[in-house]
């Protein structure tokens, strides 16, 4: 999975406001004031992990973009968040009958977006059946197979879930929560210190430098 997230906002203090927020959890962020700058700039070979649109944009609005995104065979499965203003309701149910995967609405706390963001991204990593190739290893979510360097490796059920996840956001930090709620299902009830142990069987069989530690957060693939 990319691991740059698109915004379109033409608010500035917005933008930048969304930019350094997910600058800060380990995404790059490409962030565009307007519909047209965003289609001049991007050429979807690569595509992003999701992308935040406002609705209320100049020249070319939030859902004429999400239109196009939906129509290019590049980009039609990319998650889309709408940004949609207090009293459009009509533009939030336009929106996700058009293909948004979820809305936010203005005015909205970053805890909000932070809710809303992993929520969709949790859906879009299960979903996701795509080979990941991370230095040596190579991970089938499909066979449900890992080998490194060519070589078969044994994992069990959850500490394969935890390495996919770590490895489709490869350099984003994960904390434990983070990591209970996305590989143990919201219900988890269990201590953290079990992400611990599945770090620590993982480094085992794959080596100790292959997952970080971040002092006071969590976890990252390297």
């Amino acid at each position: 999975m990319s691991k740059f997230i698109v915004v379109v906002e033409d608010d500035e203090s917005i933008r930048e406001m969304l930019r350094y927020y997910f600058q800060s959890v380990g995404y790059e962020v490409h962030a565009y004031e307007s519909g047209e700058a965003l289609f001049e700039a991007e050429d979807w070979s690569v595509c992003p992990a999701l992308c935040i649109l406002d609705i209320m944009l100049p020249g070319m609005d939030g859902l004429e973009i999400l239109h196009r995104l939906r129509v290019g065979k590049a980009t039609e499965e990319v998650p889309v968040i709408m940004l949609t203003a207090r009293s459009s309701e009509i533009d939030r149910v336009t929106g996700l009958e058009s293909g948004a995967d979820d809305y936010v609405v203005k005015p909205f706390g970053i805890m909000e977006l932070q809710a809303r963001v992993k929520a969709v991204l949790r859906r879009t990593y299960r979903e996701d059946k795509q080979v990941i190739v991370c230095s040596n290893i190579r991970i089938d979510p499909a066979a449900r197979e890992v080998t490194q360097d060519g070589v078969k490796v044994d994992l069990t059920y959850k500490e394969f879930e935890l390495l996919r996840l770590l490895a489709a956001h490869r350099g984003v930090v994960f904390s434990r929560d983070d990591i209970l709620q996305t590989v143990w299902d919201y219900d988890y009830t269990g201590e953290t210190r079990t992400v611990d142990m599945h770090v620590k069987t993982l480094r085992q069989k794959l080596g100790d430098d292959i997952i970080s530690t971040v002092r006071g957060v969590g976890y990252k693939m390297n």
